[in-house]
């Protein structure tokens, strides 16, 4: 039976403590193959488990799954808020969640740090050839919830900055991000060797671009910050968005990602019609009803999707 559950961990917290969220290093080897299960194992598997980062947008996802796979006539179960891919890659291989609502550039940069692939089309490509045996991943969305590299409107007008590399107008500055950007190839040492910007104090903030990222930004503790670019702080705070011409960061399409044992053709259906319908806009205004002054539940607000969008029986 799906039972959406409360709002848990700080996503970033997760993504540091056990390190890694929306990519990064696992203290363990993340890219282990699956253990194997028999068919007659997976028929008897109908349970689906969907689980989600500790963020409210990955919140909304799987409550979109869930809600849709439910009303489809799947038995579904939900373990929100887990935390970062060192805790949900585990518990898709041992089975404890079946599916995440994932995103599909740094899923593929958590298997392969050294990926060059930039565009939606490059990145889908190589992820299908680089998860490993047991998991599945099924069509992307063309909604994307990229990092970026934001400042204030006062130091982007003050300074002339439009995009990264202008970055080097202000140098040294203050970074603030989740405690992965400082290893990952389009955090701090992407900085540097694309678009060689060096004088940089790396400050970790445990909330993936949330309220403690923005308050940092907005009080000047930090000059520049690692934000989401479908965060509603962006507009409510008059944030700016720097121009990423070097596409130092990648596509970050939403993609479902399962172990293989749930799949099936009405599920790879039921999910791929998600993906279809959804985009960057919609994700937008999902987070403004769960996180801005409406504080809609994730739950709601998926639900209420769904049945705009003709998704629900």
């Amino acid at each position: 039976m799906f039972t959406a559950k409360n709002r848990g961990a700080t996503f970033v917290g997760a993504l540091a403590a056990s390190v890694l969220v929306m990519t990064g290093c696992a203290a363990s080897d993340p890219t282990a193959e699956a253990p194997q299960t028999d068919e007659v194992a997976a028929e008897e598997s109908t349970t689906v488990v969907v689980g989600s980062f500790a963020f409210p947008e990955s919140e909304i996802l799987g409550n979109i799954y869930a809600l849709a796979l439910e009303d489809a006539g799947f038995e579904v179960e939900t373990k929100f808020n887990l935390g970062p891919r060192q805790t949900t890659i585990p518990a898709l291989e041992d089975g404890s969640i079946s599916l995440m609502p994932e995103y599909n550039g740094n899923l593929l940069f958590f298997y392969d740090t050294e990926s060059a692939a930039r565009s939606t089309a490059e990145v889908d490509a190589e992820l299908a050839t680089k998860v490993p045996a047991g998991f599945q991943v099924l069509n992307s969305s063309s909604a994307q919830d990229k990092d970026a590299y934001v400042v204030t409107q006062a130091m982007a007008d003050e300074f002339g900055l439009e995009s990264i590399g202008d970055l080097a107008k202000i140098e040294p500055f203050s970074l603030g991000a989740n405690p992965q950007f400082g290893e990952l190839g389009y955090g701090v040492p992407g900085l540097a060797s694309v678009y060689g910007v060096t004088d940089v104090t790396f400050v970790p903030i445990e909330d993936f671009g949330g309220p403690d990222t923005v308050k940092a930004l907005v009080d000047n503790a930090v000059q520049v910050a690692d934000i989401y670019t479908t965060s509603p702080a962006l507009e409510a705070e008059n944030l700016v968005v720097l121009d990423d011409p070097e596409n130092l960061i990648a596509a970050q399409n939403v993609i479902p990602l399962l172990n293989s044992d749930i799949y099936s053709e009405e599920l790879a259906t039921v999910l791929n019609e998600i993906s279809a319908a959804l985009t960057t806009e919609d994700l937008i205004a999902l987070r403004t009803r769960v996180e801005g002054d409406e504080k809609a539940q994730a739950s709601t607000a998926a639900q209420e999707w769904l049945e705009d969008e003709g998704l629900l029986n």
